[in-house]
């Protein structure tokens, strides 16, 4: 019983972890990455479809994405919906292929990112510590049953605790890895 409230708790807070990463994805650095498209949906015969599956978006250079659509009459869809979407990217379509330069970024505009990535790191630990609060309670709730003893209790809450702890040390390195990242020039 308590193994599984364990494994329950990590597989939540291992959740947790991959949409930090998914939302820090969408947190643009100076480097072009086919990543920060993830987001933006096309629509595609009347129903919105992810960008990566209507078109091939590959890296040009280390400032210059490339968009290639498997549908040409895609072209002002993609472009509209890049330009719709907050990235502040500008697209420019040479025929088929749409370009996305990325724009050097400003003191002030790195750290806006910077406190908007704090801001997702922060959500990630809040959300790490709610599993763990609901994990502790079911634990609490199995000891007023009487299904375990309190030693058991509380030698499970340390357990739990120690897994918060290895998943909150992943978020703080995730946000000094995006931080660094953030300000290369």
């Amino acid at each position: 019983m308590i193994e599984d409230i364990k494994q329950d708790a990590e597989e939540r807070m291992s959740k947790a972890i991959d949409a930090l990463g998914n939302n820090f994805n969408k947190i643009r650095t100076g480097r072009a990455h086919p990543s920060l498209l993830d987001g933006i949906t096309v629509s595609y015969y009347g129903s919105e479809t992810p960008l990566s599956q209507a078109a091939n978006v590959s890296v040009l250079d280390a400032r210059t994405l490339s968009i290639s659509a498997w549908d040409k009459s895609l072209v002002p869809e993609i472009e509209k919906a890049i330009m719709k979407s907050d990235l502040g990217l500008n697209p420019s379509t040479t025929g088929e292929l749409i370009r996305i330069p990325m724009p050097m970024l400003t003191e002030e505009t790195r750290k806006g990112f910077i406190k908007t990535a704090r801001g997702e790191a922060e959500q990630a630990r809040v959300s790490i510590r709610n599993v763990r609060r609901d994990a502790i309670s079911d634990v609490k709730a199995l000891l007023k049953e009487k299904e375990i003893s309190e030693d058991d209790e509380r030698r499970a809450g340390d357990e739990i605790q120690k897994i918060t702890d290895k998943y909150i040390a992943e978020v703080d390195k995730a946000l000094t890895k995006k931080e660094a990242d953030l300000m290369e020039i």
